[in-house]
């Protein structure tokens, strides 16, 4: 049996998408999708050090990050984070704990992977 592939970082498909609606590059669409995507981890992730700061962590802040990256990391295609931000914010929602800061720790690695990858495509 052979193992399967990994999963794109970015889904052809929406890269494709984005690329698009701006055919020419002229209005550097994805350029400015990359940069709103990049600004909005940078505004978001220290809510999450905060969240992580305190003896206990705090579910609202993961829950709004979480939700918040689930919508535009899906909108750029990088799907498998995501997926990744549902399950945390799930998690957030319902109160579980267990197990929500390596779940946290998998969501930051991947955020760097799909830097990565989007600076690649730039």
């Amino acid at each position: 049996m052979t193992a399967s592939p990994p999963p794109a970082l970015l889904d052809p498909e929406a890269v494709r998408r984005l690329r698009e609606l701006d055919p020419t590059g002229g209005n550097k669409l994805l350029e400015r999708v990359v940069n709103a995507f990049s600004n909005s981890l940078d505004r978001l992730l220290p809510d999450l050090v905060r969240a992580r700061a305190g003896s206990e962590l705090d579910l609202a802040a993961v829950r709004h990050v979480s939700h918040t990256l689930k919508s535009s990391s899906a909108s750029l295609g990088a799907m498998a984070l995501s997926l990744r931000c549902a399950d945390i914010e799930a998690m957030a929602r319902d109160g579980r704990r267990e197990g929500l800061p390596e779940q946290l720790d998998a969501m930051l690695q991947d955020i760097q992977q799909v830097r990565a990858a989007l600076a690649a495509l730039l």
